[in-house]
């Protein structure tokens, strides 16, 4: 993912409705399921883009730490496009998320930051961002 965080995970409170808008989304930003099941007694899903698993989706469950719905957080995903950013938006939206900011550039972080926002089925902003080079590095 980078070389500060390893990964992310996100508790969520219906893993099949969840799994559909982060799936459908992810996919456009070359993402795949790399795994799914149980890891004691709480269902699971990995997303990745090749071997490492960037990211997750548990249920809840019942041990501390496991027992509540993740609400509030952001993540963003680096896309390889503007136009991998608004595909990313428009499958979102598709299949369970709510508009949270459509696809642009935003001066207001860089000339170059071009984002969607998304509001996940738990009320998480999740956002697909690009990067475009500088006229100096381009």
């Amino acid at each position: 993912m980078s070389d500060v965080v390893d990964h992310v995970g996100f508790r969520v409170a219906d893993l099949p409705a969840s799994r559909r808008m982060y799936e459908a989304a992810l996919a456009e930003l070359g993402f795949s399921v790399l795994g799914e099941g149980e890891f004691e007694g709480d269902a699971y899903v990995l997303f990745g883009r090749g071997s490492g698993d960037d990211f997750s989706l548990h249920a809840v469950g019942s041990k501390p730490g496991r027992d509540r719905v993740t609400t509030g957080a952001h993540v963003a995903f680096k896309a390889p496009s503007e136009d991998a950013v608004t595909r990313w938006h428009r499958a979102a939206l598709r299949h369970g998320g709510t508009d949270n900011g459509p696809p642009g550039l935003r001066p207001e972080y860089s000339g170059r930051y071009y984002a969607a926002f998304v509001l996940d089925p738990d009320g998480n902003n999740v956002e697909a961002v690009f990067h475009a080079p500088s006229a100096a590095a381009a």
